[in-house]
């Protein structure tokens, strides 16, 4: 693979080991590259400014300053967003006051750190192409907590899942139990392209922008009204 079609990351972390463990595990990938390593929420701003990283895995808890500082500051400098880099949040805790400050000041995901190697690259893949992840511990906090605030569906929810597909409602409920593209492949027995183009496709009928609104949309749905209608 040409070296410009790598993705760059800045691994960012207080412990050595953990940074040097995450190191091996994207360099390990071919198309993965680490640019750079940064031990707190300075050094983390001034790596991305300096190396202008395609993805920035930076923990939350760190000294001095930390990583949703880090965050904040890379915003307001310019240095996150389309075309810039992308931060993918990483970290221990999942506590939802760290998960929306995140998410709100721009961070393209939030992994927990006991998350697999998988998850941990294709979370780095999908922050580099655009899009958001969420741990499923992270993205499972979020949608009970939309339940318990709403638990009847409206009209419109309902009035956006008509257009789907017997298959495509089974990809959405299977998303709602917070499976994985590769888990729903081997729940229904098809190809890992065959889920991708069904997600593609029920987010798209939706309107849903994310997995995790339509996770949301899902269980809203299903609970209101045992099956989708």
């Amino acid at each position: 693979m040409p070296v410009s079609d790598q993705i760059s990351v800045v691994v960012v972390d207080d412990e050595p080991i953990i940074r040097a463990g995450l190191g091996a595990i994207l360099d390990s990938q071919a198309d993965l590259t680490v640019a750079g390593t940064a031990g707190d929420g300075e050094e983390a701003v001034e790596a991305c400014a300096r190396l202008r990283p395609d993805v920035l895995l930076l923990d939350i808890r760190m000294p001095r300053r930390n990583g949703l500082w880090a965050l904040a500051e890379l915003g307001r400098r310019g240095l996150l967003g389309p075309g810039r880099s992308q931060a993918l949040m990483l970290t221990t805790f999942d506590l939802d006051e760290y998960v929306d400050e995140a998410l709100a000041a721009g961070a393209s995901g939030f992994l927990l750190k006991n998350s697999s190697y998988e998850e941990l690259t294709g979370a780095v893949r999908a922050a580099a192409a655009g899009h958001r992840t969420l741990s499923p511990a992270v993205t499972a906090r979020i949608i009970e907590g939309h339940l318990r605030a709403r638990q009847r569906p409206s009209d419109q929810e309902l009035a956006r899942l008509r257009d789907l597909t017997e298959r495509e409602r089974d990809v959405l409920r299977l998303v709602g139990d917070g499976l994985s593209n590769a888990e729903i492949a081997d729940r229904l027995v098809v190809s890992l392209h065959t889920v991708k183009t069904h997600v593609s496709r029920m987010l798209t009928k939706t309107g849903c922008q994310s997995r995790a609104q339509a996770a949301v949309l899902a269980r809203n749905t299903v609970l209101a009204r045992n099956t989708l209608p």
